[in-house]
């Protein structure tokens, strides 16, 4: 969706400088570790990575479980019909646990303007991992060619037995609870201001995985009630 990705192993250094602005969209920097939720459940956080590069780190909890967040970020040309920000996403080239993706993504900017981010990206599907207390699987991507000098991250899925997380035994239609990381390291090109995109894709990212989770969660809805 748009690029949507940063390295889930990328390390950080402590001095790197750390800013934090909360605002009424819920977007949050902070030198510390604490990672407050806005109202509606959408964690955000921008670090200055030195220069005109960013991180952005976000997360939102989902009431579905892992395969159909899963399903929904796989299901490449039915993107946009999901993504509001996301205008086209076509598949260029598919693969075993890989896509290469043509997207435009569109904002909306004061004074009634639209700001265009299109790029190639490449994504890798990797394996489901198991975990002592449940299971989590991404999405890594990157950018390999559009708007952005750099722009890669990743799509991380984790799913906790709420059980086994807190510490008790598992049982039988056993509760999980499921978390949705979007994580992205950018830098815009020269032309573009990067204190503007930065602020714009924040709030799409939010929009973004507010959207996937009511998607999900309207799938399993439908699912229960069939």
């Amino acid at each position: 969706p748009c690029p949507f990705c940063s390295n889930s192993d990328a390390t950080t250094n402590e001095e790197d400088d750390f800013y934090f602005d909360v605002d009424d969209d819920g977007i949050v920097s902070s030198d510390d570790e604490t990672q407050p939720l806005s109202e509606d459940g959408v964690f955000i956080e921008i670090k200055k990575l030195g220069g005109n590069s960013r991180r952005i780190r976000s997360k939102i909890g989902i009431e579905a479980n892992l395969d159909t967040v899963w399903n929904i970020l796989t299901n490449y040309e039915k993107l946009a019909d999901v993504i509001p920000g996301l205008a086209v996403s076509e598949v260029v080239e598919k693969k075993h646990k890989f896509a290469r993706l043509y997207q435009i993504g569109q904002q909306s900017l004061p004074l009634g303007l639209k700001f265009n981010a299109k790029g190639v990206i490449d994504c890798y599907e990797r394996d489901l991992e198991i975990l002592p207390s449940g299971k989590k699987r991404e999405i890594q991507f990157k950018m390999v060619e559009g708007d952005f000098t750099m722009f890669e991250g990743t799509w991380l899925i984790e799913q906790f037995n709420k059980r086994k997380y807190e510490g008790e035994e598992a049982s039988l239609g056993e509760e999980f609870q499921t978390t949705l990381w979007y994580l992205v390291d950018l830098k815009p090109k020269i032309w573009l201001p990067v204190r503007l995109v930065e602020n714009r894709l924040s709030i799409e990212i939010k929009t973004n995985l507010l959207s996937i989770r009511e998607e999900a969660e309207r799938l399993i809805s439908a699912l229960n009630s069939a």
